[in-house]
This record gives structure tokens, sequence and C-alpha cells, in this order.
């Protein structure tokens, strides 16, 4: 892979923000390193990873609001239609059991709906610009 300046700022920079992340979170939660742990530091890597592998299956076509540059159907895109949000969520996830604080809960809660209507203005974005080709793609996509 090529080293440029939108991979850095694309692939690396949130890679090594994530892991400082869940680094920090794992050594910085009071109590034992049990299995809760276990599981939210594995689904705090899982969730970092999605996220890492949709921003690089996006390519040049991510951005930060919606707009429809290309339509991307392949890698995670081939199965879910929004990896980034519903990755996020796993990260956070992971994060709170890490943690073991249930109560940042609400925070995964609230952001939920919020998700779900980024993707809806983004499903609507894509439906307007490439029709019944986005069509079929939510066909057999989840989420």
């Amino acid at each position: 892979m090529e080293m440029d300046v939108r991979s850095i700022f694309r692939l690396w920079i949130p890679l090594a923000a994530g892991l400082v992340v869940l680094g920090w979170a794992y050594q910085a939660a009071p109590g034992s390193r049990g299995p809760v742990r276990l599981l939210g530091l594995l689904l705090g890597a899982i969730g970092l990873a999605g996220v890492i592998l949709a921003r690089h299956t996006l390519g040049n076509s991510f951005s930060a609001i919606p707009k429809a540059t290309a339509l991307v159907t392949t890698g995670i895109y081939s199965r879910i239609r929004n990896p980034i949000y519903l990755s996020g969520m796993v990260f956070l996830l992971g994060i709170v059991l890490i943690l073991r604080r249930p109560e940042l809960l609400l925070i995964i809660v609230l952001l939920i709906p919020v998700q779900i209507f980024r993707a809806r203005r983004e499903a609507a974005v894509l439906e307007a610009k490439f029709g019944d080709a986005y069509r079929e793609y939510r066909k057999g996509t989840w989420f």
C-alpha cells in the first residue's frame, strides 16, 4: 500500500487513536482483568478493525457529509451498508465493558438514533444518485 497523506489521515491516525483509547481504557480501568474486560477489549478491537477496514474500502469516497461520489459495494460493504457506524458502536460497547461503567451505555443508546438518522440521509443521497443500482444493493445488505 502506497503511503500518502490521505492514507495517513484515513487509516493510520484513526488506527493509532483507537489503539491508544483501547490501551488507555484497558490499563486505567479499575478492578481485575477478568472475562468482562477481555470481552470489552475483543469487541473494541473488532470495532476498531471494522472502522479501519471500512474507511480503507471507501477510499476517496469517504466524506463527513452525505455525498454520492461512488457506489461502493465491495469488501465489508458487500454485506453491510454502514459498517463505520456499526463498527463504531461495537468499539464503544467494548470501551464500556472495559471500563465496567454500565451507565455509559446511555451514550450508545443516544447514538443509535443519530446513526440511524445519518444512515437514512446517506441512503436518500445514494438512491437519488444511483437509483435502481442502489435499491438492488440495499436488498442484499444489512443496515
